[in-house]
């Protein structure tokens, strides 16, 4: 922008660098040896403007107007470089302070605000002036709790970002870090997940578990976001599989225990494990809830509510057992048929209730792959028994409106009764 602003840019063309030396994190400043088109030869310097301050011995007012330039400057949110020129073996002279306006990407503030919306806080580290920093956290909304990190790591300044790694995952913290440079590789590297950002140095990549090609960190949080969506399919999964084993398996065995015949037959079981698998594979296209605050595995809260889902189809169950059997007096292939759609459909079922961690009526509703495959395997498992009960015991029997109404009554009953369960999830 410098460059661009020269009216003649064949000045340019009057100077010829002959050395240079480049910016390092510990030095703070670049230096070129300059030879004129006239044979002079001399030696320019930018940097920090505490080290070209420094190098330039400046002292008294003019000290005193720069330190107060650089610091307002910071204060609207401008970077500054001090520049210095030495002609010869002679003493540094300062020269000026270039301004340098680097804001914030216009997604920066959504995506923070992002962030905290999921529970995840936010904390930035900079080697900018304090109030620069403080400028860039009111822009961004993260607060002007600013502090040197002289206060906050004494006699390890350089390495700040390293004890504040330790210190949050010494707090059971899940820590997250990104850097673009080679200082910001050791932090990188201790930090649970080190994220090198688009543009990020070898150093910063070869540190970092994830690199970033996209600029921006908003992907980061899409990343969080999808994430846990896949967390909560994963755990719907396990609730349904715990549940569902205990409600047949559980019910069966008693059932045969108590009654002396098989509330199911062998083909039955069979085509329940089938038939339950068809809709539980689509549950990984499903359209999950993203949880507010991170997630975490807590194996004893799953099988509590899976357990506790289960029993409640077992005790459904056994009431649909007692009323076909005991009040009815239905035959063993009517019994089995009914238990065997009383599983189906109440399994089923089932899936609205697990998939979410609210009611089950309100949004995000199911994705069509798995509405359809639920709708899908009824129909199978009614049209399979409706040509069984043609061979066995007649249609009519199977259609008879005293009884079957009653086996679909208690499948709302059950979901209800389960979703209720949901509130410690």
């Amino acid at each position: 922008a410098i460059l661009a602003g020269l009216k003649d840019q064949s000045i340019l063309k009057r100077y010829q660098p002959e050395a240079y030396v480049p910016f390092d994190p510990v030095h703070k400043r670049t230096e070129a040896t300059i030879k004129e088109t006239s044979g002079a030869v001399f030696r320019a310097s930018k940097g920090a403007p505490q080290v070209i301050l420094a190098l330039t011995k400046l002292a008294g007012a003019d000290l005193v107007k720069a330190q107060l330039t650089v610091n307002n400057l910071a204060s609207h949110g401008y970077r500054t470089i001090g520049v210095a020129v030495a002609h010869s073996d002679d003493e540094w002279v300062f020269l000026g302070i270039l301004p340098l306006f680097d804001p914030p990407r216009p997604d920066s503030k959504s995506t923070i605000a992002r962030a905290r919306a999921y529970g995840v806080k936010v904390k930035m580290v900079t080697g900018d002036n304090v109030a620069i920093a403080r400028q860039i956290a009111l822009e961004l909304d993260m607060g002007a709790n600013i502090q040197p990190a002289t206060e906050l790591f004494p006699g390890d300044v350089t390495k700040g970002q390293i004890p504040l790694d330790a210190a949050e995952k010494q707090n059971g913290h899940i820590v997250g870090m990104t850097g673009d440079g080679v200082n910001d590789a050791p932090a990188l590297k201790q930090a649970d997940v080190g994220i090198a950002v688009s543009g990020a140095t070898e150093a910063a990549r070869a540190a970092a578990a994830l690199v970033l090609t996209a600029p921006g960190l908003s992907v980061i949080i899409d990343g969080i976001a999808e994430a846990r969506r896949i967390f909560e399919r994963m755990t719907s999964y396990v609730l349904y599989r715990i549940a569902m084993t205990i409600a047949i398996m559980v019910f069966v065995v008693l059932a045969s225990i108590y009654y002396h015949f098989f509330p199911l037959t062998a083909i039955m079981l069979i085509a329940l494990a089938l038939l339950d698998d068809v809709p539980i594979m689509t549950i990984a296209f499903d359209n999950a809830t993203v949880p507010p605050q991170p997630v975490r595995w807590e194996l004893d809260k799953v099988l509590v509510i899976s357990s506790v889902l289960g029993l409640l189809g077992v005790i459904q169950s056994f009431g649909l057992l007692y009323l076909g059997d005991t009040v009815h007096h239905l035959q063993h292939p009517q019994l089995q048929t009914m238990m065997f759609l009383q599983l189906v459909a109440g399994g089923h079922l089932m899936l609205f209730v697990m998939r979410t961690r609210g009611p089950f009526w309100k949004p995000p509703y199911p994705s069509s792959r798995l509405f359809f495959a639920i709708v899908a395997t009824q129909i199978v498992a009614v049209a399979w028994m409706i040509v069984q009960d043609i061979v066995k015991l007649g249609l009519y029997r199977i259609l008879d409106p005293a009884h079957s109404w009653k086996r679909w009554l208690f499948q709302p009953l059950r979901v209800l009764a389960a979703d209720t369960q949901k509130a410690v999830r």
